[in-house]
């Protein structure tokens, strides 16, 4: 005998399925966002920067600074879009973290090391926007007899960036390293972001072991520029996977 009420209609399963990704991609498309917002700012901010002289040759430097009427601004440009990314980094963990637990920890440590690289990156343009600003103004209207100490100033000033530079490229290349394998094994969006992710990470762990050593010396050319690009490259990938893409099925994941 059939009974009634026992049966289910897989219609409103469906629908209820065929609804979800839409809803369910919406953090995914504002951690891309964010991301990308945050990478193309410090990229338009730095283009701002005053940079003309070798970044080493104190002097040269130090004048240059000092004729900067914007140098505060573009120092500011650059934490807002760092402080986009690493939203856009924190977004991406959260929704990438499995519900079950998976990569949980990874996840947890990746949002750690974003908050610290943030922080660290906070009081690194506080050193650089401000602190080494008023110093370099002050050492270029100094009186003849007071140059020297007021050089002295500017200079310890510059090698505490070069500390703090040193450790925020450390903290922040290990951020990315962790989101990249949360990414790849999350296989929600194309592991390849995940790898390119990683990739930059390494970049910028070399940016720290050079700049601490060196300070911003031409050692540190490829290694910069190699985080850029790379930075572009899956931070494109993510906006456009995130929002032309579809996510992966659950089962496709599993069997991944």
């Amino acid at each position: 005998m059939k009974k009634y009420g026992t049966d289910h209609n897989p219609r409103p399963a469906a629908s209820a399925e065929s609804g979800r990704p839409s809803s369910a991609r919406a953090p995914l498309r504002l951690a891309a966002t964010l991301a990308f917002a945050g990478f193309a700012l410090s990229v338009v901010a730095g283009l701002l920067h005053a940079d003309t002289a070798s970044a080493n040759d104190h002097p040269a430097t130090f004048t240059e600074y000092a004729g900067s009427s914007i140098w505060t601004a573009v120092h500011l440009g650059q934490f807002v879009g760092m402080a986009l990314l690493i939203a856009g980094l924190l977004v991406l963990l959260m929704v990438l973290k499995g519900p079950d637990g998976t990569m949980t920890w990874t996840a947890r440590f990746g949002a750690v090391a974003a908050v610290a690289a943030l922080a660290l990156y906070a009081a690194l343009q506080a050193v650089d926007g401000v602190a080494l600003k008023h110093a370099v103004d002050a050492w270029f209207a100094a009186p003849e007899p007071e140059r020297a100490a007021r050089f002295a100033t500017a200079e310890g000033i510059r090698w505490l960036e070069w500390g703090m530079r040193s450790y925020q490229s450390f903290v922040l290349g290990a951020a990315l390293i962790l989101t990249g394998a949360v990414v790849v094994g999350a296989r929600r969006i194309s592991r390849l972001i995940g790898y390119l992710m990683a990739l930059s990470g390494l970049a910028y762990l070399a940016q720290g072991w050079i700049i601490g050593a060196v300070g911003f010396s031409p050692a540190n050319t490829i290694p910069t520029l190699s985080g850029i690009v790379l930075i572009l490259v899956w931070s494109v990938w993510l906006l456009v996977s995130a929002w032309l893409g579809k996510d992966v099925p659950d089962r496709d994941r599993r069997r991944g």
